[in-house]
């Protein structure tokens, strides 16, 4: 039964099925080879289960506080405050790139919605000034992998419901993780534009960047709300989704002056479209994941793990291998629902710290946006800079290195990821 089911999930996806849908349909043909026809009553029940929790609550929230971002201004503003700061760097548009998306990942938590803000802005822009191919494809695609990791985070809430976890505790773990991602990608923008002479733009005067600075405020204590209300325990993870919602709202609206009804409304149409698909997918992973725990393929993997070591650090590079092959084939949303079930009480008999753990799977599963055949952030970048996806993927190549640098410290060093939510 197991071997039907996963084959025909994978032959679905081959054919070009959508995701969820070829859930469904695998698991609806394994519950219908079972002896009992009673068995079939779990197709519905478990998919109303899988989606009955208050923390999903977030999701939306979080989803249509970035559409609002990005619909009310939100994002030219911290594009326009980065290069007031750093626009005088070699690459200047590469490195604010970078740190955009780092401003905007505390804000939005989600990886598509940050590539299309500041792409559409900053791929252009970098072509004109001479920009090689592909490039500014590659550093929207890999600064734009920050959103999921620094909370808030749409995968990490989506983890925490699966694994019971504390959501805030994962969220602080992704803190020290991003910014290593994002000071490494700096690094690397630098060594590039140096390498190919990229031009740099005259340096703002400090009396300018008071202005710009004093222009974008509003924007930029949206992360600085969000961060701290949940670090200092004022606000909830849905709690803080909401207020971050209307407070973008209110910005786009009343401050900023650039979301009108017709964008209103297009927001929350929008929002609304992603955040069924992302809640569908969830409730479509119930009876696939019911069927995988009833054939016991959960212990199968536990077993087979095991034989090869017990040495939790060698178990969990095993674990990376496995998730960093999953996240090539797989988007990072079913590939989680469909693995952390299984590996889940793996790393408990490890005695691997749970927000450890939680970190090493969102970073790994994250990478994968980055990682063709699927590396959804490479089609997003392609088709907003009208760029061939051959010279996305190969400039990159160091972003990616230094992507798997960054898991393996976190990988051997557990504090990395637990130290700030152990405060």
């Amino acid at each position: 039964m197991t071997l039907l089911i996963i084959v025909l999930f994978l032959v679905l996806l081959l054919a070009g099925m959508d995701v969820a849908f070829a859930m469904i349909l695998a698991a609806l043909a394994g519950i219908l080879t079972r002896e009992s026809l009673a068995d079939t009553v779990m197709l519905p029940l478990t998919m109303l289960t899988s989606v009955d929790s208050g923390a999903l609550l977030a999701i939306p929230m979080f989803i249509l506080a970035g559409e609002l971002m990005n619909t009310g201004g939100v994002a030219q503003r911290l594009i326009d405050w980065s290069l007031a700061f750093i626009g005088h760097l070699r690459g200047a548009l590469s490195q604010v790139a970078v740190l955009t998306n780092l401003i905007m990942a505390g804000i939005s938590g989600s990886a598509v919605a940050d590539a299309t803000a500041t792409g559409t802005a900053l791929i252009p822009a970098m072509k004109r000034e001479g920009y090689r191919e592909g490039y500014a494809g590659a550093v929207i695609a890999a600064a734009a992998m920050l959103g999921p990791i620094l909370p808030p985070s749409i995968p990490m809430v989506v983890y925490a419901v699966i694994a019971n976890h504390s959501v805030i505790k994962i969220f602080l773990g992704g803190v020290i993780p991003a910014l290593l991602l994002a000071g490494g990608y700096m690094v690397i923008c630098a060594w590039v534009a140096r390498r190919h002479h990229y031009p740099a733009r005259p340096k703002a005067t400090w009396a300018a960047r008071w202005q710009v600075t004093r222009a974008s405020s509003w924007a930029l204590a949206m992360p600085v709300l969000v961060l701290g209300g949940i670090r200092y325990g004022l606000v909830t993870d849905t709690e803080a989704a909401a207020a971050i919602a209307a407070y973008a709202l209110f910005v786009g609206w009343f401050i900023y002056r650039e979301l009108d009804a017709v964008g209103l409304r297009r927001s929350f149409i929008e929002s609304g479209r992603t955040s069924a698909m992302i809640l569908f997918l969830l409730a479509a992973a119930g009876p696939f994941g019911w069927l995988l725990s009833e054939a016991r393929v959960n212990q199968s993997l536990h077993e087979l793990m095991l034989s090869v070591s017990t040495d939790p650090v060698v178990v969990l590079l095993l674990i990376n291998v496995l998730l960093l092959l999953v996240g090539k084939i797989l988007e990072p949303l079913p590939a989680m629902i469909i693995f952390v079930p299984t590996l889940l009480p793996l790393a408990h008999e490890l005695h691997i710290d749970p927000t450890h753990f939680a970190i090493i799977v969102v970073v790994n599963l994250m990478i994968g946006l980055q990682t063709p055949p699927v590396g959804l952030l490479l089609f997003v970048s392609a088709a907003i800079g009208k760029e061939p996806m051959g010279a996305i993927i190969v400039q990159i190549i160091p972003f990616v290195l230094w992507s798997l640098t960054v898991l393996a410290l976190i990988v051997l060093f557990p504090p990395l990821a637990t130290w700030l939510p152990s405060l």
